[in-house]
C-alpha cells in the first residue's frame, strides 16, 4: 500500500485510503469487523517506519468476540518526551438494509454517486452527486473517512518524527456502533502503555463525522468533549384482574404511558447549557411481558429510555426519575380510586376496600428490602445471570429484576427503577484545573491559526452531540456517584464491566475534529471531499503538533467540579 501511497499528495492519499476502506464490508456484528481491522493492520507494516519497528504495530483482540481486534500503532518522536496524543477513529459501520435494492452498491462509492446523479426525489443528494465534491457510500462519513485522515498523519508523522515533542498513538476501535466493546477492551492497554512504557496522554483526538445543524450553516464544530449516556429503564409490576373486573387492578401499562407520558421528549429534563445542542431523554422501548392473548390484564411492563448525560451524573438521574415516578404513581392511584368511584355510582353496586397505591423503588434499595427480609437477593441476580448468559442484555437486566419481584412474599404492585446498558461516560474539559485549561487554550490558538490558513469558520463547542468512543477515555464521577451506578446495575461486572476506575485513573480528555459530511446511518451518506480531504489532516496535525508543546499534567479528580460552559 505504502507504493502507491508516496506519490500522492495529502489530499490524494486520504481519499484513496478512504475508497479503500468503504468498499470493505465492515458492518457491526459481522466477521468484516475483523477484515478492516487486519486490512488497517496491513497498511501500517507497509509504511518505512513500521518495517523498521514491527513491535509498533500491534492487534489486541476484544475478548470473547470471533473477530473484532482493536489496531494500534506508536510512532515516537525524536525527543525523550513521553507525553503522547492519541488519535482513534471506529471502523465499523451500521448496515446497509436502508440501501434496498441498491445493497450490492452500498460500498462502491462510484457506483452510488452515478444512481444519485440522476435521483431526482431529492434535489440536495442530486446537487452533490452532480458537484464532484462528494464520495456517497457506507461508512464514507460514518467514519472510513476518519480512519484514513488518521492513517495518512500517522504516515507524514512516520517520515518526520523530528517534528514530534513527544510521540503520536493511533487507536482502531471496532464496534462502536453497538456496545463500544472495542474502545472498553482497549482501555487495559491504554493503563499498560502508561504503567510499563511511561507514555503520559496529554489528549486524544477523534475525528467522528460532524454536519451542519441547520441550513447554510457555515461551520466547523469542534468539540472538546463527548455526551454521556445511560439507559433508565423501569420494571412495573402491577395487580392482573379479568377485563370483566379490570376497575381492581393495576395495569402496568396505564403506569407505562403515564410515565412516558411524563419522560420522553420532556425538555425540562434536558440539561440546559448554554450555546451546547443538548437532548431530552426518548423512550426506546414500552412493552408488557404477556406471551399471547388472553383477558387477562398484563402483570407487568417493561420500559427504557435513551437519556443523555452532559454535566449530570447517574445519581442525579437517579433521584429526578424517582420523584417523576412517585408523582406519576400518585395522580394514577388517585385516577383509578376515582373512576372507581364513578363505577360504583352508575351501578349501584356496593364497594370493596381497594388499593391501588404503587411503591416506587430503586433496584438498589429493593435489593437491600429483600435481604433485610432474609431472601438472598444478589445470589437470585447472579444465578439468573449464569443462566442467562447468551440472552439480549437489556432483556437479561428486566429478567433479573423481574425474578428478584417474584421473591417479595407480599407482591406489591411497584416500579423499579434501574439502569441497563449500554453506559457511556460524559468526558469534557473542566476549566477550573490547569491541565484542561492549558488544553482548551491551545484548541483555541490551533482554531485561530487555522482560521486564517484556510478561510474556514471553526465553532467550538463542549460536547460532541452524538454518542462516540472518546466517552470511555475520562471519568468525572465521584465515588459515591459511581456506587449509586453500578449498584443500580443488574450485574455490572458480568453484563456491561466497563472498568471505571481504570478510566478515570487515565483520565484522557478526548478532542472531536470530524470529517464533514450529510446523512450518517442513512443511505444517502456522504463525506464532503474539500474540507476533509484538503483541510482536516492539516488542522489535526497542526493541534497535535501544538498539544505535544504544552507542559501538561493530569488532574486530580477525587472530587468532581462544575465550570461555566465553553461556549461557541
Amino acid at each position: 500500500m505504502y507504493q502507491q501511497l508516496k506519490e500522492m499528495t495529502l489530499p490524494e492519499q486520504v481519499e484513496f485510503l478512504t475508497r479503500q476502506l468503504v468498499g470493505i464490508d465492515s458492518v457491526n456484528g459481522t466477521s468484516g469487523e475483523g477484515a478492516i481491522a487486519d486490512s488497517l493492520k496491513e497498511i501500517l507494516q507497509s509504511f518505512p517506519y513500521f518495517i523498521q519497528n514491527p513491535n509498533q504495530v500491534w492487534e489486541k483482540k476484544v475478548p470473547n468476540d470471533p473477530y473484532r481486534k482493536n489496531i494500534f500503532a506508536l510512532v515516537k518522536g525524536k525527543g525523550s518526551s513521553t507525553n503522547t496524543v492519541i488519535f482513534h477513529s471506529h471502523i465499523d459501520t451500521v448496515g446497509i438494509e436502508d440501501f434496498g435494492h441498491l445493497k450490492q452498491d452500498a460500498f462502491n462509492p462510484d457506483q452510488i454517486e452515478q444512481f444519485f446523479k440522476t435521483y431526482e426525489l431529492d434535489k440536495d443528494v442530486q446537487m452533490d452527486a452532480n458537484s464532484g465534491d462528494w464520495m456517497f457510500g457506507r461508512g464514507s462519513v460514518d467514519m472510513k473517512s476518519g480512519a484514513a485522515v488518521h492513517l495518512a498523519n500517522v504516515l507524514y508523522f512516520s517520515e518526520h518524527a523530528e517534528e514530534l515533542a513527544g510521540n503520536i498513538l493511533l487507536m482502531f476501535n471496532p464496534d462502536e456502533e453497538s456496545q463500544h466493546k472495542g474502545i472498553i477492551s482497549a482501555i487495559p492497554e491504554l493503563k499498560r502503555l502508561k504503567e510499563e512504557h511511561g507514555l503520559e496522554f496529554i489528549s486524544a483526538i477523534n475525528d467522528d463525522f460532524i454536519t451542519p445543524l441547520y441550513e447554510n450553516d457555515p461551520h466547523r464544530y469542534i468539540y472538546t468533549g463527548a455526551a454521556g449516556k445511560i439507559l433508565p429503564s423501569f420494571y412495573i409490576y402491577g395487580r392482573e384482574a379479568h377485563v370483566g373486573d379490570t376497575l381492581s387492578g393495576v395495569d402496568p401499562n396505564f403506569v407505562a404511558a403515564e410515565l412516558t407520558r411524563r419522560i420522553h421528549n420532556n425538555l425540562e429534563l434536558a440539561e440546559n447549557i448554554e450555546g451546547e445542542m443538548t437532548l431530552p431523554p426518548t423512550c426506546l422501548q414500552q412493552r408488557d411481558t404477556k406471551k399471547f392473548y388472553s383477558v387477562q390484564t398484563a402483570t407487568s411492563s417493561y420500559l427504557y429510555f435513551n437519556y443523555f448525560l452532559f454535566e449530570l451524573s447517574a445519581k442525579e438521574v437517579m433521584d429526578k426519575l424517582i420523584a417523576i415516578a412517585t408523582d406519576a404513581c400518585v395522580d394514577v392511584e388517585a385516577h383509578l380510586s376515582k373512576q372507581y368511584e364513578e363505577f360504583l355510582k352508575r351501578t349501584g353496586l356496593p364497594g370493596k376496600k381497594l388499593s391501588w397505591h404503587l411503591e416506587v423503588t430503586s433496584l438498589a434499595d429493593f435489593m437491600k428490602e429483600l435481604v433485610a427480609q432474609g431472601i438472598p437477593a444478589y445470589e437470585v441476580a447472579k444465578k439468573v445471570q449464569r443462566e442467562n448468559k447468551e440472552m439480549e442484555a437489556r432483556e437479561l437486566c428486566f429478567k433479573i429484576v423481574e425474578e428478584l419481584q417474584n421473591w417479595d412474599p407480599y407482591k406489591k404492585p411497584r416500579v423499579i427503577i434501574f439502569f441497563a446498558p449500554p453506559y457511556l461516560p460524559h468526558n469534557y474539559l473542566n476549566q477550573s484545573n490547569e491541565r484542561d485549561a492549558e488544553i482548551l487554550k491551545s484548541v483555541k490558538e490551533t482554531l485561530v491559526e487555522m482560521e486564517q490558513v484556510t478561510g474556514e469558520t471553526f465553532a467550538l463547542k463542549k460536547f460532541f452531540p452524538y454518542l462516540a468512543d472518546g466517552s470511555f477515555l475520562s471519568l468525572h464521577e465521584s465515588d459515591e456517584e459511581l456506587s449509586s451506578l453500578i449498584n443500580n446495575f443488574p450485574e455490572w461486572d458480568s453484563i456491561y464491566p466497563v472498568p471505571v476506575n481504570e478510566i478515570r485513573g487515565l483520565n484522557i480528555p478526548s478532542i472531536n475534529v470530524g470529517v464533514y459530511g450529510k446523512d450518517g446511518h442513512k443511505w444517502t451518506e456522504r463525506v464532503y471531499k474539500p474540507y476533509t480531504f484538503h483541510v482536516l489532516p492539516i488542522v489535526i496535525r497542526t493541534m497535535a503538533l501544538n498539544l505535544l508543546k504544552k507542559k501538561l499534567s493530569a488532574p486530580d479528580l477525587s472530587e468532581r467540579q462544575y465550570e461555566e460552559p465553553i461556549g461557541i
